[in-house]
């Protein structure tokens, strides 16, 4: 049997100033393998959590969970820029507010709210990108997008820099709630630093910096899908399971998506229930 090379899960603690491609790259240089991808990409100035999947894991990319995402913000009040954040041209100033005043505010930016993206984003409208139009000077128009804020924690303030945790859904740009809190209380602000502490169960505490990426580095492809309940295989149910077969469902397994292990506790297959069955979905052994 050839040997299917690295695989499994690998989180990485992004610095500033590289791309979340750039950590990719550097992943699939380091390991020796172009089978890397990421579950949400960072903006270059931010640093923290990327989740990345390597190999035949790869494709358990749709079972991961990576919500809620969890950010320390740093958000600077008098002035907005055209990108939302530190990188853009300033285009708007207006004098700070008070601190109880911002505070208060931060209410009505929380809960399900419409979102309108940053001009500099990855969106598109009528098959072009946002920010490749922004940067020739051209205006799209952008429809606002329903996002998610679970919560905001003031951390404190430096003079007119707010310093926030905040709890959000995939899809919510930090930076557009920067600028958004700038307009709420009649001013102006901006997003001048960000870190992603967490996604879903995965936190950056268990993460490496981007320069010690090595196999050491990677985690079994198992510890991708914390979530997904187990289901124990034995020798027949995963020789039928790594050829695509159904295998019995016992009545005590929970949920409609499983993780199906083998004997040494080595993800077998994800499988979705299927009546009395269970189902492979993505198989990542050979027979």
């Amino acid at each position: 049997m050839a040997n299917p090379g690295p695989e499994g899960l690998l989180l990485v603690d992004k610095p500033a100033g590289m791309t979340s491609h750039d950590v990719v790259d550097r992943a699939r240089r380091s390991l020796r393998t172009k089978r890397v991808g990421h579950a949400g990409t960072l903006d270059p100035f931010a640093t923290g959590l990327l989740v990345l999947l390597v190999g035949r894991a790869t494709r358990l990319m749709p079972y991961v969970d990576g919500e809620p995402k969890v950010y320390e913000a740093t958000i600077r009040f008098g002035a907005e820029t055209n990108t939302d954040d530190l990188t853009g041209e300033v285009t708007r100033r207006a004098p700070a507010s008070e601190h109880a005043t911002v505070e208060r505010a931060l209410g009505g930016i929380t809960g399900e709210i419409e979102q309108l993206p940053p001009a500099y984003s990855a969106k598109q409208v009528g098959g072009k990108r946002s920010y490749v139009a922004a940067r020739r000077g051209e205006s799209l128009e952008l429809r606002p997008v329903r996002v998610r804020v679970d919560s905001w924690e003031v951390r404190g303030w430096d003079r007119d820099d707010l310093q926030a945790t905040i709890t959000c859904g995939g899809g919510t740009y930090v930076r557009a709630l920067a600028r958004d809190l700038g307009r709420a209380v009649g001013g102006a602000a901006h997003l001048v630093a960000l870190r992603r502490v967490a996604s879903g169960r995965f936190s950056v505490d268990s993460a490496v910096h981007a320069d010690s990426i090595n196999d050491d580095a990677l985690r079994p492809a198992l510890d991708a899908l914390p979530a997904i309940s187990r289901v124990a295989l034995d020798e027949d149910a995963r020789v039928r399971v790594s050829r695509g077969m159904t295998v019995a469902r016992d009545p005590r397994d929970e949920g409609d998506i499983a993780a199906l292990l083998g004997s040494g506790g080595e993800l077998v297959a994800i499988a979705a229930r299927d009546r009395e069955a269970w189902q492979p979905r993505v198989v990542l052994i050979d027979d």
